[in-house]
């Protein structure tokens, strides 16, 4: 079981929220943290017909839907269906932009265009995908494909074509059947159903509201098309931060958190997955995605570092602070940081500890430790070089799990009277003493020996 936060925590919480629905001018405002999977907190300020949002409370989550369809390209991935190196017009032929990448449709690289031809798709009825693919042409391509992130909503509406298009059945019936139902989040739908939120415009200069249009956006659906709850997001804030449900496989959720671009520079502080937005705030490392559409606006992040997430709901066109969901994250770890895991000794292979222990690559100090079963972490002493762990592989050799040395083989390389020699790691060659003679180093080794 998870127990709820503390009463000062909540508070804190609570506080965080109401400064920004009064601050904010927000007509309601819903919020949930969650902690190893489950809810902790919800709180909520405003009035959704007369009442305070509950955590049933439907609102808009715009383009949080994309990260949705982005799982669903996962599976056709894992399933062998598709490639993420195809071109687009493999899949969806006939479209003038059929040479880009799906990897680059779901990270945003592709190049195109941010919107699609014709008016302003979020406020007007959508077309069908026939209709939008034929008004696609040469204008369609902004960018180089692969050169820099430029967020498409028209990217995800071709993947949502091709979704249905694999799947034999239209985007949302595929999101649902495969990633909503076995998640349990079924009361997020393609449209609205009671009790929801109305969707308004704040008037800039008076305390006064315009409802917002909704329709189905057709072809662009697939874009920022669902609603959904304060408790429907915290079970996908969960899935993010690692509890999948079989929905996929832990790699594959992992791989989709990988930076794949960046948006803000070379030190990068937020940057793009595949179908995942990214964030580095305050130490955490954060993957979700925000959420907008006319009337609304949501966010959803988690930290799978220690199985946390936050999100908030709200229905007004702009307003929202982008720092609420990390502000309460901080107020979080404010009231109620995280304890140490408790130490326990591990079961080890006894073989390897004779391999543990520093190891020299060159002149420079490495340490190998035995991290449980087989597997291993190889780390500089001191601090400056390359760090990676190793999980064990049935030939006897290890394979990188991150770092430099990512997908990178390990191998321990024996002489004839069957003693350790020296690491051979991608034809790096890692021994027991800085430049060992007795190893097979690279160039040799003076014999001179050293000197001063």
């Amino acid at each position: 079981m998870v127990a709820p936060v503390l009463e000062g925590t909540a508070r804190a919480l609570l506080r965080r929220i109401a400064q920004e629905q009064a601050g904010s001018r927000l007509p309601s405002l819903a919020a949930v943290v969650v902690r190893d999977g489950r809810p902790v907190w919800f709180g909520s300020r405003g009035r959704v017909d007369g009442a305070a949002p509950t955590e049933a409370t439907q609102y808009r989550i715009g383009s949080i839907t994309k990260s949705m369809v982005a799982v669903v390209v996962m599976r056709l991935r894992d399933e062998g269906r598709i490639a993420l190196l195809d071109p687009i017009g493999k899949h969806v032929p006939g479209t003038p932009v059929g040479e880009v990448s799906i990897a680059q449709l779901l990270s945003h690289t592709a190049g195109l265009t941010a919107e699609p031809p014709g008016q302003w798709w979020e406020r007007t009825p959508g077309m069908p995908v026939e209709e939008l693919l034929a008004l696609l042409g040469p204008e369609t391509t902004r960018h180089r494909p692969g050169r820099l992130f430029h967020y498409s909503n028209l990217g995800f509406a071709l993947l949502g074509e091709m979704v249905a298009r694999h799947r034999g059945t239209d985007w949302a019936r595929a999101v649902r059947d495969e990633v909503l139902e076995p998640l349990g989040m079924r009361d997020t739908t393609p449209r609205p159903r009671a009790p929801h939120a109305t969707g308004y415009a704040v008037h800039p200069w008076a305390d006064v509201l315009l409802p917002e249009p909704e329709h189905d956006a057709g072809a662009l659906a697939p874009a920022g098309q669902m609603w959904s709850t304060p408790a429907d997001l915290a079970r996908w804030a969960a899935f993010l931060a690692g509890d999948t449900g079989d929905v996929l496989s832990a790699d594959t959720l992992a791989e989709m958190r990988e930076p794949a671009t960046v948006d803000d520079g070379e030190v990068w502080t937020s940057g793009f997955g595949l179908g995942l937005q990214l964030a580095r705030v305050g130490g955490r490392r954060l993957a979700g995605h925000g959420g907008s559409m006319p009337g609304f606006l949501a966010s959803v992040w988690a930290d799978p570092g220690d199985a946390t997430g936050v999100l908030f709901l709200t229905n007004a066109t702009s307003g929202a602070s982008r720092a609420l969901t990390t502000d309460l994250l901080a107020i979080l770890d404010e009231h109620e940081p995280r304890l140490p895991a408790e130490w326990e000794p591990a079961a080890v292979d006894p073989a390897l500890l004779e391999l543990t222990g520093p190891w020299y690559w060159g002149p420079a100090a490495y340490a190998l430790r035995l991290l449980g079963g087989r597997d291993l972490s190889l780390s500089p002493i001191g601090g400056t070089g390359r760090a990676s762990r190793f999980t064990a592989r049935a030939d006897g050799t290890w394979i990188g799990l991150d770092g430099y040395y990512t997908g990178e083989t390990l191998r321990l390389v024996r002489r004839a009277d069957g003693s350790v020699s020296h690491l051979d790691l991608n034809t790096f060659v890692f021994t027991r003493t800085p430049y060992d003679p007795a190893a097979e180093v690279p160039g040799g080794v003076d014999e001179g020996g050293w000197r001063a």
